[in-house]
């Protein structure tokens, strides 16, 4: 299957859902012409049986067509809510695969961390970023799932298992259309913190008696009434045996009051978002998976979806207790306190388990993502993971957030033979690109998805980068020292088995080329010998000494023009040695001096 081949696929399911939105217009205008009917013909046959005193049953009929109208009508406007936003899932999957996604996504900033080693760096997140392009998570749950993967690379045999489960995800595009449609409403949410404020509330305690006592009190009051209605029991003796109930249960309100109504406060959110976790979950429980990372999501969620379900209708019956209908029934049955205590004993056995949940569904999310970018570029590889000495070895590798037709491919070979690259050439000719298209295609290759590179082998990593760094006037750092901070990070990240791939560019740009040089030097010198690879770009030609230097092994290439009488005209491509051109007069011209 190719690029295009997908692009065909998506616009025949986008027209499809289209043309059903259309069709379903006549049924469900022909549902509420009957419903309108029946409510008619109902109200005409109450009258008639009032003045005619006939019986009270003919208008049961169109009462029973009515309901049933009113129920297909729900069942028409859910439909159609259901189209609109599967409409809306395609629309965003087809600007995906034509190139035109950025700035209509979730961009994932809330999610960023402050000194992050290379988020800001490679554009991990925010506007344009890598997590707005593989963004499609149902949940803020979801979200943040993603987020965790794209900002921090796991051990090599769990980015194995990763490549398993997003490969087993990548055709299933039923399964995304039903995370997409999860709960009656897309603004029905479920959030991580949501639920992790709730969790961290203060505990309420109760008297241990106190729940079989209420449960007794209020049964016993229930099967009173009851006896007096029927007339078992006469009323008089009905009323001298709730009195002393009620007076019990208004005793019980009063005594914990402040503390249901500060419960109330604290569930109120939670109540609004386990409808979607609840679906989420069950739809997790429900699939068979082949690969062992989904078995074992899976069976992390084992029951969530029947234990949540529990916890939503006891803060439904919550929510129900202040409402005018049930506002009396509440009090007099203690219901307000009573659902609190089961809501925080549910809390306290299943705290543990929420967060399990939580963190398996935002781990499912991700990887659905993920397999969702595979199955839209089809042209991508999944990498060979290496579990040798640092390596990133790469042919035909592309920059994942440049569309198909604007990408240029090129070839990187990072090992123990060549650990680092030199890359010298003008501005604008594609040095950062070309450093980012690196360290993406090693963010994406370490959360599990396929890269857009034709072949790439390399080993578990641990990625430092220095591209955007700027001065920090709340941390009192300038911008040189602020990358002499993330250079020593990236000295002192070097851990067993796991080698570090550093991205510098412009090293020590705040300083003169000698001291420049040699600092330059001594950082790259440093990180070859504890292991590292990686590659610096540079303008400064002093600079270039540094790859031949006695010792360090590494390589000078260059970025520059296609043609000798254009020095602007650049082909991205990655070239051997040190770059010959200048184009000094070019950018001159560019500015509006006269040269």
């Amino acid at each position: 299957m190719s690029v295009h081949d997908v692009l065909i696929q998506y616009e025949n399911r986008l027209s499809d859902l289209q043309l059903s939105i259309v069709q379903l217009r006549l049924p469900q205008a022909l549902t509420a012409a009957i419903l309108a009917i029946a409510i008619a013909l109902f109200l005409v046959l109450v009258l008639y049986a009032i003045r005619m005193q006939a019986s009270y049953l003919l208008p049961s009929l169109p009462a029973l067509i009515g309901a049933a109208s009113a129920w297909r009508l729900q069942q028409h406007r859910q439909t159609r809510y259901r189209m609109w936003r599967l409409i809306r899932f395609y629309e965003r999957a087809l600007q995906r695969i034509k190139g035109t996604w950025a700035g209509s996504g979730i961009t994932g900033s809330e999610f960023g961390q402050p000194g992050h080693v290379y988020a800001s760096d490679l554009h991990i997140l925010g506007e344009g970023s890598l997590f707005e392009l593989l963004c499609i998570a149902r949940t803020s749950i979801g979200q943040r799932g993603l987020a965790k993967y794209l900002l921090d690379a796991p051990p090599i045999e769990q980015t194995r298992l990763r490549q398993d489960a997003v490969r087993e995800l990548r055709d299933r595009v039923d399964l995304r259309e039903r995370i997409a449609t999860l709960g009656e409403f897309d603004f029905f949410e479920s959030k991580w913190n949501t639920f992790e404020e709730w969790l961290e509330t203060p505990r309420f305690s109760f008297p241990r008696s106190l729940p079989i006592l209420a449960l007794m009190s209020s049964t016993l009051l229930g099967g009173l009434l009851l006896a007096g209605l029927a007339a078992i029991i006469p009323w008089r003796t009905v009323a001298i045996g709730i009195l002393p109930l009620i007076a019990f249960h208004a005793a019980i309100g009063l005594f914990f009051r402040r503390r249901v109504n500060q419960m109330c406060e604290w569930v109120r959110p939670v109540s609004i978002e386990t409808r979607v976790l609840r679906e989420a979950l069950s739809l997790v429980e429900t699939e068979h998976f082949q690969s062992s990372k989904l078995m074992h999501l899976a069976g992390e969620v084992r029951d969530g979806s029947e234990s949540i379900c529990k916890l939503e209708r006891l803060l439904n019956a919550l929510a129900e207790r202040d409402k005018e209908w049930f506002y009396a029934p509440s009090r007099y049955f203690l219901m307000g306190t009573q659902l609190c205590m089961a809501i925080e004993r549910w809390r306290t056995e299943n705290a543990a388990s929420l967060k399990r949940w939580l963190h398996a569904w935002g781990e499912f999310e991700a990887l659905n993502a993920l397999a969702a970018y595979g199955f839209e570029n089809p042209d991508n590889t999944f990498p060979e993971l290496a579990d040798s000495d640092g390596c990133f070895e790469a042919r035909e590798m592309g920059h994942p957030l440049l569309s198909h037709t604007s990408c240029v491919a090129n070839d990187v070979a990072l090992n123990s033979s060549v650990p680092f690259y030199v890359i010298s050439g003008s501005n604008m000719s594609g040095k950062s690109t070309l450093l980012r298209a690196i360290g993406l295609n090693s963010v994406l290759a370490f959360a599990g998805a396929p890269v857009r590179v034709g072949y790439l082998r390399l080993s578990g990593l641990s990625i430092i980068a220095s591209m955007s760094i700027v001065d920090s006037l709340l941390e009192g750092k300038s911008k040189f020292l602020a990358e002499v901070d993330r250079l020593r990070q990236a000295i002192e990240s070097t851990v067993e088995n796991k080698s570090v791939l550093f991205l510098v560019d412009e090293i020590f740009s705040g300083t003169n080329s000698r001291d420049r040089r040699i600092a330059a030097e001594a950082v790259v010198r440093t990180l070859v010998k504890k292991g590292a690879i990686g590659a610096l770009s540079t303008h400064d030609l002093a600079l270039t000494e540094i790859a031949s230097a006695d010792g360090m092994r590494g390589a000078n290439v260059h970025m520059g023009s296609r043609n000798e009488h254009d020095p602007l005209d650049f082909d991205y491509r990655l070239k051997r040695g040190v770059t010959r051109e200048s184009n000094a007069l070019a950018i001159a011209r560019l500015a509006g001096v006269p040269v």
